[in-house]
């Protein structure tokens, strides 16, 4: 095998991270690699302070880590292998004694509907050795589907810490509860965070795939709550297979009764389950679903919609006329659901655009701007609602058109003077996506503005405070 081809992983990576939402892996850079890279994150961050968003010109051998075929194993597995760096990434710095309070990331200071499916990762790449003394990433195995945190019983059971030599590094689901550990070396530590984002619907395995059926993994970690269901959903639709929970599961109606009661469960697990299980209960599950998303309680509309994302095109009709739904959170919820069933819920696509005025919530304009490119069709539509989206008022749903674009491919040529428009946008991530759509159409006009702005945004990763211009 070549230096430059991607170590994809296992099946049973696979289904670890699928049930539990992380890896830890590790590349295999010389020790020299690793002291040299410390040694310049020490002078950028003695002399100049945090690079933030330029961290890969300002650290050039960084790039090498993400061009690492471990790397881009682990994350053309999980995201396919058109994914995308996100224009944002961070260089995170631990000296405290104190460990940090859990959290999930935000979208950049900006809330979305999360999604289950792996259309998002991180990776947290440490670069010198990281004993557990030193205050490594913990993650809660298995959380990356909770917006609650009931699960932790006393803040630290069954924890997983991402310790190890220089080149260990972490591959998470987005929203995966996490933390920073005590450092209690006192000495310094660095993670370098950079996001990715999937850029098209999986239509086939992209890791190494022997077994094509789910399967539990071998081993779980501590306190995981068992998801069956949803996991299997996971594993057939990045196989490609949207929607196959459908029908699988024989329910009567106290079943189907049983399980949409439990869709309001405090215990957020339960209810993630029921919502599954209704989403192979055919049109008994569907409807008990459809329910469910214009509950009183929000947090049970919500958690029907992710039940609705599995239930395949039995689903779509009920969620269309949910567009027209009073309530903003029940049209979020529905336009979310649609967008996960991809091209089965083309049908949707003109009461999406319909959404788009500017009357229209803005929290629904940002989801809608999101959806049309999972839908994707008919393109020429989609990406006209699109090029709306870049010259709203509402920055997210500006830079949400951007990333959007990026799934459209070619198809979304039309889409090029707007995005040349983007460029020059106040907002550093509207234009750092509009740059990366250009890029992801990848025509001959998309390259042309794509390489002007690029070359007239150079950056000379020599030049500081104390060096700028010699030698």
């Amino acid at each position: 095998m070549g230096r430059n081809v991607p170590v994809l992983l296992t099946d049973e990576q696979m289904r670890t991270f699928i049930a539990e939402g992380f890896l830890i892996l590790k590349t295999d850079f010389p020790e020299e690699f690793h002291q040299r890279l410390t040694e310049q994150l020490n002078q950028v961050y003695e002399q100049e302070g945090n690079p933030g968003n330029n961290l890969l010109p300002r650290l050039r051998d960084l790039q090498k880590v993400f061009d690492h075929p471990i790397v881009t194993g682990a994350l053309t597995s999980v995201l396919g292998p058109n994914y995308m760096m996100h224009t944002h990434r961070h260089g995170h710095f631990n000296a405290s004694p104190k460990a940090g309070g859990w959290h999930k990331d935000s979208y950049w200071g900006y809330k979305k509907m999360r999604n289950h499916h792996p259309w998002w990762a991180m990776v947290m790449y440490f670069p010198q050795d990281t004993p557990v003394e030193l205050g490594p990433t913990g993650v809660m195995p298995g959380t990356q589907n909770y917006e609650s945190r009931t699960f932790i019983s006393d803040e630290t059971e069954g924890e997983a810490v991402a310790s190890g030599k220089a080149g260990t590094f972490a591959l998470i689901h987005y929203d995966i509860w996490h933390r920073s550990t005590p450092n209690v070396l006192g000495q310094p530590r660095y993670m370098l965070k950079f996001e990715f984002m999937r850029t098209e619907s999986p239509t086939a395995p992209s890791w190494d795939c022997v077994e094509r059926d789910w399967k539990q993994p071998a081993s779980f970690s501590t306190n995981i709550v068992r998801h069956e269901a949803m996991w299997k959903d996971t594993w057939n639709w990045l196989s490609g297979r949207t929607g196959s929970l459908a029908g699988t599961v024989n329910a009567d109606a106290s079943q189907v009764q049983e399980a949409a009661a439990q869709l309001a469960d405090q215990f957020e697990p339960n209810a993630i389950n029921a919502a599954y299980s209704l989403a192979g209960m055919g049109e008994a599950g569907v409807q008990a679903l459809l329910q469910g998303l214009r509950h009183d309680n929000v947090k049970v509309s919500r958690t029907a919609a992710y039940g609705l994302a599995a239930a395949g095109t039995g689903a779509v009709a009920g969620l269309e006329a949910a567009l027209a739904d009073e309530r903003t959170e029940t049209v979020v919820h529905a336009a979310f659901a649609l967008g996960e069933l991809g091209a089965y819920a083309a049908s949707a696509l003109p009461k999406l655009l319909g959404l788009l005025q500017p009357s229209t919530d803005a929290v629904i304009r940002q989801t809608v701007a999101e959806v049309l490119a999972m839908i994707g069709q008919p393109a020429d539509q989609a990406v006209e609602g699109l090029i709306r989206c870049l010259k709203d008022d509402d920055v997210q749903v500006r830079f949400m058109a951007g990333l959007a674009l990026c799934r459209m491919g070619a198809a979304a040529d039309a889409a090029v003077p707007a995005l040349e428009e983007a460029l020059e946008d106040d907002n550093r991530y509207v234009r750092g996506h509009a740059a990366e759509a250009l890029h992801y159409i990848g025509t001959d006009a998309a390259k042309t503005v794509l390489i002007d702005f690029l070359l007239k945004s150079r950056w000379c990763p020599s030049t500081t405070s104390q060096s700028t211009f010699y030698p």
